[in-house]
């Protein structure tokens, strides 16, 4: 008989890629995994990991057993999700991923209407950019993320996910209103030519859409100052650093010193939506989290 925890840590090990990795994620330590490995090795009669430097690789029949393994991750999951849960009274504990702006607009007040109500589930929260996210909810790391596609920049889904689509999110240029565009109604991309920037930083999606802008003119725009923070976008607009492209989701209201600008041809703006594990689609804990989303949504984002 094969022990379910040693197939599950030998799934842990393929997803991430080494016994350390692993046992971060499991929450055990690494000689922990490894002899869980070594007893479902024991149990099959076959090696299931090989040598490869400083770490390991699965072999043939390990990787033949971690698929069978992530079949029936999944089918246990899904029974614990649907038949074993209560579709009247969402409990137990919840793992949301969202990127920051998210976490402000949207989760903030699902956990407050939550806390009114005295709902039993517990969600812990992790605000990171979406492609984390996403890899954390592929690898069983959550149970939801919140994330979003910039029209210039595809997210990418795995197939064992589900992504629905939650609201739609625009973004506007800030300047200081002693800016030559503070008293324009609209801009398009090449009146931002010559402007200097702040942005997220390199790689981060939001840095991505806002080098797309510039696609197709030949030209890159002058990023002065790098910061993850929107927060400090805001604040260094209205000390005349820099403008910056700045989403409406989660933004502050702007203080008197500062100008938010549509930009047209083309809107910039982003998709929000959800992804979850295709085998947590009926689960009463996703569907009542979910639906507290749209609500908050709706009233944060209307149209």
């Amino acid at each position: 008989m094969i022990d379910i925890s040693a197939l599950r840590a030998l799934v842990a090990v393929e997803q991430h890629g080494s016994v350390v990795a692993a046992s971060d994620v499991m929450g055990y330590s690494p000689s922990a995994v490894s002899q869980q490995i070594k007893k479902l090795e024991k149990q099959t009669g076959v090696a299931v990991l090989e040598r490869n430097g400083r770490g390991v690789l699965l072999t043939e029949r390990g990787l033949a057993l971690a698929g069978y393994g992530r079949r029936i991750m999944g089918e246990l999951e899904e029974l614990q999700a649907t038949l074993l849960a209560d579709p009247a009274k969402p409990s137990g504990l919840l793992r949301l991923v969202a990127f920051s702006t998210a976490c402000r607009g949207l989760v903030g007040p699902v956990l407050g209407r939550m806390a009114a109500t005295h709902s039993a589930l517990d969600i812990t929260v992790l605000a990171e950019d979406p492609r984390e996210a996403v890899q954390r909810v592929a690898s069983g790391e959550a149970e939801l993320a919140v994330v979003h596609n910039w029209n210039s920049v595809p997210l990418v889904i795995p197939e064992n996910l589900v992504h629905e689509d939650l609201c739609i999110d625009q973004a506007d240029v800030l300047v200081n209103s002693t800016h030559a565009l503070a008293a324009r109604s609209a801009v398009e991309r090449e009146d931002l030519l010559d402007e200097t920037w702040i942005s997220t930083p390199a790689g981060a999606i939001c840095n991505e859409a806002l080098l797309q802008i510039f696609a197709g003119l030949g030209r890159v725009p002058n990023i002065r100052v790098y910061d993850p923070d929107f927060s400090t976008h805001v604040a260094m607009v209205e000390q005349g650093v820099a403008i910056a492209l700045v989403p409406r989701l989660g933004r502050p209201a702007l203080p008197p010193g500062v100008v938010a600008i549509p930009v047209v041809r083309p809107t910039q703006q982003r998709s929000v939506g959800i992804v979850y594990r295709k085998t947590m689609t009926a689960s009463p804990n996703i569907r009542h989290v979910v639906r507290l989303l749209r609500e908050v949504a709706a009233e944060e984002l209307p149209g």
